[in-house]
């Protein structure tokens, strides 16, 4: 009997997707990360395909290409929600500070731990592989974070969207660095930031001003379709493409801010708004198959015996409690003391996986285990894990004590006019 025949990968397919709904249902309950929850169904899909023996299948080019779109989705998805206001100016400079210096510093300490315990490793290799290590999962954190308060919440949509747009270029700007030929520096390197904002920008109104006088009914994924073909290019032509999916968000988001005095007299707000709130629900549902494909694949091609190796857990351990520890840092300088849970909402994810495997040949070493990628994402997903449950707990236990002292009412009486017997 053939295993993977067409059937069958429509029945596979149709059952991962709603085992990640009911997964996504119990994680709101329990407050355990649903992308957790996927990496460990696709462990076990893994030990089932060799239980029937399938042969030795490659998953790594699907899993990169699902790794670009759902990058791409989860940031127009973030991007869509985001609201640029006079008020929000403080949160957002805030946001992006604490996602800088914590993404920089993280790494700094992640690559000299890498440098001093794994043979082999230079210094330049392992900035390499601990950008990846140092970057937030905005495809873990947005889902997981919908039922704090809402400035936590928007605090954490715009420092881990910040996080991966940064880290991203960071990591390709360190590629650029291995080859002299094709270093550009820093001057070169900010050009090319201003010069990809200025086309996002410009593709950001040409879309908009578009696609509001399109009439086919059948325009979103084509819309998608054109947004996908920019990043693509963008990546050909050496921009930092990821800043022009963050623009066009913005922009359709803000419609009214971009589009005010003159260019108000182009845009057919009810249209454009209409776009706005179709791509917001499509972005949504691709965003959450995708990233559900994605962390399963992923299961799938985990070798779980790197987990036990104690020289693997060591190095995952320091980097880790590095992690914290210069997020504890940051965010008492810049938040103050309620810093829970936000200090241990710091998992890494899809883009630590995406990266790790963008590594050049040149920069790669044999010596590093990729368990320690493995075991840093669970740890940290984990640790948020149990300070989201905490959380629960103590909000559950604040309303319970407002409930029981209810508030106690008098009898009030309307004062009177006394009469003057003189």
């Amino acid at each position: 009997m053939e295993i993977l025949n067409s059937y069958n990968i429509i029945i596979a397919v149709s059952v991962i997707i709603i085992v990640s709904f009911l997964f996504n249902s119990l994680s709101k309950k329990t407050n355990v990360p649903a992308v957790l929850m996927l990496i460990v169904f696709g462990v076990g899909l893994q030990y089932l395909l060799k239980h029937f023996n399938t042969g030795e299948m490659k998953f790594l080019p699907i899993l990169e290409v699902l790794g670009i779109v759902g990058l791409i989705m989860i940031v127009l998805e973030a991007a869509l929600e985001l609201e640029l206001k006079r008020e929000k100016l403080i949160p957002i400079l805030k946001s992006f500070a604490i996602a800088i210096i914590g993404l920089i510093a993280s790494a700094w300490i992640a690559a000299i731990i890498l440098y001093n315990f794994i043979p082999e490793m230079t210094m330049p290799s392992a900035w390499l592989y601990a950008t990846p290590l140092s970057i937030l999962s905005s495809a873990i954190i947005i889902p997981s974070v919908s039922g704090l308060k809402a400035y936590k919440k928007e605090f954490h949509i715009y420092e881990s969207t910040f996080s991966d747009i940064v880290g991203i270029m960071m990591f390709y700007f360190l590629t650029g660095r291995l080859n002299p030929a094709e270093d550009s520096g820093v001057i070169g390197f900010t050009g090319n930031i201003i010069l990809t904002i200025i086309i996002s920008l410009v593709a950001s109104y040409a879309l908009i001003l578009i696609f509001q006088k399109i009439k086919s009914q059948v325009k979103l994924f084509l819309l998608i379709a054109v947004l996908l073909l920019l990043y693509a290019l963008g990546k050909k032509m050496h921009l930092s493409s990821l800043i022009i999916i963050l623009i066009f968000g913005l922009v359709i988001a803000n419609m009214k801010l971009f589009f005010a005095g003159k260019l108000s007299k182009f845009l057919h707000f009810e249209k454009a708004h209409h776009i706005y709130h179709e791509l917001h629900t499509i972005t949504a549902e691709t965003a959450f198959v995708v990233r559900t494909f994605f962390f399963v694949v992923f299961g799938i091609t985990i070798v779980v015996s790197s987990l036990f190796n104690i020289e693997v857990a060591i190095i995952s351990t320091l980097i880790i409690a590095s992690i914290y520890v210069i997020r504890f840092v940051v965010l008492r300088i810049f938040v103050g003391k309620d810093i829970l849970p936000q200090l241990f909402i710091a998992p890494r994810g899809l883009i630590t996986v995406l990266l790790f495997y963008a590594i050049p040949a040149e920069a790669q070493i044999a010596t590093f285990e990729p368990g320690i990628l493995l075991f840093v994402i669970i740890g940290t997903s984990l640790i948020m894990t149990g300070a989201m449950i905490y959380d629960k707990k103590r909000s559950s236990k604040a309303i319970n004590i407002a409930n029981k002292n209810q508030v106690k009412t008098v009898k009030w009486k309307a004062p009177g006019i006394e009469e003057n017997n003189n």
